[in-house]
């Protein structure tokens, strides 16, 4: 009695099997990429917001001239506010407004002569919530690089894997912090 036919099936079903197992593991990465871009937008988000009330601290200090107070008071609120579209400008424009602000001459010494200590302490947050800023947007840009890479892949594109899942987008903002 011949076998051949149960081998040829038992073939199939393994070859089969391994297929099934391979498209699922590509789903489950790609579900995790995109996990990853909405934990990394989330950061990103927060790095924002962080920043923009560390500016609005000390936009309220009382420690520099009205003017700049101002400036910068009025980029952080517009960065808060802003929506989706016009987010990247809103807080491309506060990076410059910290920078136009922070950079000038002798701006950490006239700080220190009026506020003393409370100055150094307000800079000090503002330059930590910036170069955090900074390297949320490299992480959210780098998780948004792989996700498009993976979406690029001809299963994915051929079986719809990734489902409804809208293709995340960079965040490009001009996010050098001030020289402080």
């Amino acid at each position: 009695m011949s076998y051949d036919w149960v081998i040829d099936v038992l073939f199939w079903i393994a070859v089969v099997f391994l297929i099934v197992v391979y498209v699922s593991w590509r789903a489950t990465r790609l579900d995790r990429l995109h996990v990853r871009v909405e934990t990394a937008r989330a950061a990103l988000d927060a790095a924002l917001v962080r920043r923009a009330a560390a500016t609005l601290e000390l936009a309220a200090s009382r420690l520099l001239d009205p003017a700049t107070s101002l400036v910068l008071a009025t980029a952080a609120h517009e960065a808060r506010t802003a929506d989706a579209e016009g987010r990247e400008f809103a807080e491309s424009d506060l990076s410059r407004a910290l920078r136009a602000s922070v950079d000038q001459p002798g701006f950490v010494d006239a700080l220190d002569a009026r506020g003393g200590g409370d100055g150094r302490a307000v800079l000090e947050e503002l330059e930590s919530a910036a170069a955090k800023v900074a390297y949320a947007r490299r992480f959210y840009n780098d998780a948004v690089s792989q996700a498009r890479i993976a979406r690029r892949k001809m299963l994915i594109r051929v079986l719809p894997l990734a489902g409804r899942a809208p293709l995340p987008d960079f965040f490009e903002i001009d996010d050098d912090p001030p020289g402080i």
